[in-house]
């Protein structure tokens, strides 16, 4: 049955009583029968266009030049096209030659419009084609066009898509600027709080002075700072006392002048009281703001007769998009003996137990004294170690050891960048998650930027930030990672660039402990009598760490 969308009555399809002359479908189906795509122009039931179209197959005979095929009530009017049929179903009151017109035009929008005359290239532009057929039969009936007509109305704008399309951009831009005012209050509130925060020697407002400690662990045997010293109360963990300039602009911040680089100043009190520990014998290091790459600060001289320094360099490359490209750690055992009468000593060591790392005595060293006992002595027992004072970078290397691995989980910080264009701006939000294996100090995540004209916007920080203007480069800093911060991210907004721009970030901290967890258990005297007091220092440091 059939409703007329203009008089209301009603024909019978059946029985065809219909005296006009209407094209009821138009399809693409292969040789098989399989219906590729199907547009109706009259009111039809699934059933009943899916019967049409199943029966035509069996109607179309081979050899036969005919382009058309009628049964009792309709007529199929086809071309094929390659492996496929163009079908036009009509009623058999239709004017054939005026159907054949219909097909060719048909024929040549289906090779217009669809890459391929094969079943992919027909499902991948079915919409095209049902929008073009709708442009050349209208009720059934042919309208009076041409391809390019039909290109024409096919791509020609929209008023009323317009419309929506500056509305919806009104709302987004709008969206933006209460975002932007958000930012800009919660910053606010964070200066006006961080103000509101000032004395007090662990949080100095106005001088930005705050106390840190420097990378090295000592575990003394019978040194440190011990009884009269006034600070018996502190474990001897704690290498030295520095004080830590931390510098921080607000989000507002601009460039700074030419001729002078950015300035941290301390304040009259913060020297007045750094003056008079000075005045007290207590050893004051000014511990300049780290970089990536540069974890170390200076170590206190040493004090005892022996120390030794296990030293671990983490070499890390991690993908932007997760993964872990290369990880490996190499360490070092040395030793420094102040005096030339404590040079004839073995060393007991005690090894963390961890399988995958390799360990590699010096050549001078008893290999065989070392495997079963694990005590580093020299081949020969009457031969005394080197003895000097070397500095941080002196004394005699023992061993070297080294591990490599793929496990992601071995890795102690991980960073995730995430850059986005919008409009004008682009948005940059980082994170960085530290695992639970190590406490990190003096965490600096360096992140290259495009040519800037001035500081970039940052929105929301956790720890400080710095620009280095010279090298383009935003430095994010974080005194210590521990339990309180395992997480912490930061925002900024430049203005648009590609997201490769802000690849590869550098990365530097430093830690007082190891993956070998590598203790020096005692020192055995050769000469007999008493051992020499022994001091050990523990750190953990990165050599090449960036995400690329």
């Amino acid at each position: 049955m059939i409703r007329s969308k203009f008089s209301g009555k009603i024909f019978c399809v059946d029985c065809f009583s219909i005296t006009k002359m209407v094209v009821l479908a138009a399809s693409i189906v292969s040789k098989s029968g399989k219906v590729l795509l199907s547009r109706q122009f009259v009111d039809m039931t699934r059933i009943r266009i899916e019967g049409l179209l199943a029966a035509f197959p069996k109607l179309v005979g081979t050899g036969k030049q005919h382009t058309y095929v009628e049964t009792e009530n309709v007529r199929y009017v086809y071309q094929p096209i390659e492996a496929l049929y163009l079908l036009l179903v009509t009623n058999k009151q239709s004017n054939i030659l005026e159907d054949l017109e219909t097909l060719r035009l048909l024929s040549k929008l289906v090779t217009e419009y669809s890459y391929s005359p094969d079943e992919e290239g027909i499902g991948k532009s079915a919409f095209e084609l049902i929008f073009a057929f709708d442009e050349v039969i209208c009720l059934g009936h042919k309208e009076n066009v041409t391809v390019a007509q039909v290109k024409q109305y096919c791509e020609m704008e929209s008023h009323e898509e317009k419309l929506h399309k500056l509305v919806l951009q009104s709302k987004i831009n709008e969206t933006k600027d209460v975002m932007k005012r958000k930012a800009s209050e919660i910053d606010k509130s964070k200066i006006d709080k961080n103000r509101g925060d000032k004395g007090g020697f662990m949080s100095m407002g106005s001088g930005r002075i705050e106390t840190g400690f420097s990378e090295l662990s000592i575990s003394s045997s019978g040194s440190g700072f011990g009884g009269g010293s006034g600070f018996g109360g502190l474990t001897t963990d704690l290498d030295a006392f520095s004080s830590k300039p931390k510098g921080r602009q607000p989000s507002s911040a601009t460039a700074p002048p030419k001729g002078f680089g950015m300035q941290l100043g301390k304040s009259q009190k913060t020297n007045q009281f750094l003056e008079s520990l000075k005045a007290e014998g207590e050893l004051i290091v000014d511990d300049v703001q780290p970089k990536a790459g540069q974890s170390r600060v200076a170590a206190a001289p040493l004090t005892d007769p022996v120390t030794l320094t296990v030293e671990e360099k983490l070499n890390v490359t991690l993908k932007r998009d997760g993964g872990i490209s290369n990880f490996a750690v190499e360490g070092t055992l040395s030793l420094q003996i102040l005096n030339q009468e404590d040079g004839l000593i073995q060393v007991q060591i005690e090894t963390g137990g961890n399988p995958g790392i390799l360990f590699k005595t010096h050549p001078n060293m008893n290999k065989e004294l070392f495997s079963n006992e694990n005590i580093l002595g020299l081949k020969d027992p009457n031969r005394p170690f080197p003895t000097g004072p070397g500095g941080d970078e002196g004394g005699v290397g023992l061993l070297k050891w080294r591990m490599q691995s793929a496990d992601e989980s071995m890795v102690p910080l991980t960073i995730n960048c995430w850059p986005s264009v919008s409009g004008n701006e682009t948005y940059v939000s980082i994170e960085y998650e530290a695992s639970t294996m190590f406490d990190l100090r003096n965490v600096v995540i360096s992140v290259p930027l495009p040519a800037l004209r001035e500081a970039p916007n940052v929105r929301q920080v956790d720890g400080e930030w710095r620009y280095d203007s010279r090298n383009s480069v935003l430095e994010w800093s974080i005194l210590l990672i521990d339990n309180s911060n395992r997480s912490g991210s930061m925002e900024f907004v430049v203005p648009p660039a590609d997201s490769s721009a802000f690849f590869p970030i550098s990365v530097g901290f430093m830690a007082t402990s190891t993956y070998s967890d590598l203790k020096v258990a005692n020192i055995i005297p050769l000469r007999g009598g008493a051992a020499p007091k022994f001091s050990q220092r523990t750190k953990l440091i990165t050599g090449d760490y960036k995400v690329v």
